[in-house]
């Protein structure tokens, strides 16, 4: 089956069928790093690392590209505010952003160029732009320099905005344009931004506009035209209309597919720390949820889904993959880990279906269904072909839980053999207490294990323990 995915562009599933035979190449809008990441922001790192191993899994050569945006008016804002270069918040935070993505398992991207490593680039584009007609610089001495809307006949097809019926973006300052619809591609230094804010320029002393930045990386990195084009559904517009019609203007036949992510809300609100109501990683390790539970819960509705967070919905993916979790543990201890084995055809269909996680998560609790029922009736058989089948699927998901990246060592650090140490010597006292028949001093040891988070279950091989649920 061909993979089909949604492209926002033509408004319909649309069969993949790549620029370059056995090639694929992405970008994804990555963040403007002004604030450390919420959990809103990581679900887009998620999806689109599902993609982009899905396209591993079925023989692709992937090109991944994801920006920082290290320069930007809220950038520059907190550099006042807080009395600090605005290089030195940009970095800091993307610091941070980068180790959440490792600790969610995505997988790091090709390249994933700054901004402010690429102005060269953009202005080479806004040179281009400004010879072909579809720029002009400001004339008020400004130095700015705006994008045209009126000449590209094609704005407002990604998002299907009509250009009549279009309001300035009001994300920036009135200064010059021709029309309230333009948008900047470079935007002149001010008096009242910090002063190394700035770079030489054609026009003058200034700095890129947002929209330019993804235009110039994209040709910089993945030529003239590409294969996907990634970001959440409140980037069609502007920022994706902008940098379509730019780039086009300006002769490059850019993304093939446009897909977009949903978001996720809290409440009825997108996650946004503009509107402070958002939830961050110390906020879910709070909750009692490990990162390999919050990369379950961002991945299994469909990528195109809305997800609205509680924490009561948060809990429930957890409790549902550990569940998935305890048969690959028990299995691990009836059969050994093995390989992982072929993926099913229902999972493929599924996933192939413009990347339907939600449909292919069916088919891994199936699979640990008949699992466990193997595991019951004692048919290591069964149970070794459901193991390989599940943590084949579960590898696609990057949640297989014998990924070196969700081991004990890594989730735990340096406390794990203290832990060990302190729940061996309970299960000792346990051992010894049913072995003189003491039920009351046994039962008394589980229970406060069970108290302390940690699930005991008795097996053939001896008691297992888990970091379950606290009372």
């Amino acid at each position: 089956m061909t993979l089909r995915l949604y492209d926002t562009a033509t408004r319909s599933l649309r069969d993949f069928v790549p620029r370059e035979a056995g090639k694929v190449a992405i970008y994804l809008c990555g963040l403007t790093v002004q604030s450390e990441p919420h959990i809103g922001h990581l679900r887009s790192g998620v999806n689109y690392d599902v993609l982009r191993r899905w396209f591993l899994h079925t023989g692709y050569d992937v090109t991944f590209i994801r920006n920082i945006t290290d320069i930007d008016d809220k950038i520059l804002v907190k550099a006042l505010e807080q009395d600090r270069p605005f290089w030195s918040i940009a970095y800091a935070n993307e610091l941070v952003l980068a180790a959440a993505y490792r600790s969610l398992n995505v997988l790091p991207p090709t390249y994933e160029p700054r901004a402010t490593g690429h102005v060269p680039e953009m202005h080479q584009l806004i040179q281009k732009l400004i010879d072909d007609g579809h720029a002009y610089v400001a004339g008020d001495g400004s130095g700015d320099v705006y994008f045209d809307v009126a000449s590209y006949p094609g704005y407002g097809a990604l998002s299907g905005q009509r250009p009549d019926a279009m309001l300035a973006g009001g994300d920036e300052v009135e200064r010059a344009k021709r029309d309230p619809r333009d948008f900047a591609l470079w935007k002149g230094a001010k008096p009242d931004e910090p002063a190394d804010a700035y770079w030489p320029s054609p026009w003058g002393p200034g700095r890129p506009g947002w929209h330019i930045e993804c235009s110039a990386m994209t040709w910089r990195y993945l030529g003239a035209e590409f294969d996907i084009h990634g970001g959440g559904l409140d980037l069609t517009f502007p920022h994706h209309e902008n940098e379509l019609a730019q780039s086009k203007a300006a002769g490059l036949p850019f993304a093939r597919y446009w897909v977009h992510h949903a978001l996720l809300n809290l409440g009825e609100a997108k996650m946004s720390k503009s509107l402070g109501n958002v939830i961050d990683l110390a906020h879910v390790a709070e909750l009692g949820i490990r990162p390999v539970e919050l990369r379950y819960y961002l991945a299994a509705p469909h990528y195109r889904s809305r997800i609205d967070y509680s924490d009561e919905a948060l809990q429930e993916a957890a409790v549902a993959y550990r569940r998935i979790e305890g048969f690959v543990q028990r299995a691990v201890e009836r059969v050994g880990a093995g390989t992982r084995g072929e993926i099913p055809a229902g999972f493929a269909a599924a996933m192939d279906d413009d990347l339907n996680t939600s449909g292919a998560l069916a088919y891994v609790h199936e699979e640990t269904r008949d699992g466990n029922t193997g595991l019951a009736s004692g048919d290591d058989s069964v149970v070794r072909a459901s193991l390989a089948r599940v943590r084949a699927m579960l590898g696609i998901l990057g949640v297989d839980p014998l990924d070196a990246q969700w081991s004990a060592a890594e989730q735990t650090g340096e406390l794990r053999g203290v832990i060990d140490a302190l729940v061996a010597l309970a299960l000792e006292q346990r051992a010894q207490a049913r072995a003189r028949k003491d039920w009351a001093a046994a039962d008394a040891v589980r229970d406060q294990l069970k108290h302390a988070g940690v699930a005991v279950e008795d097996t053939p091989q001896g008691p297992r323990w888990t970091i379950g649920e606290q009372d």
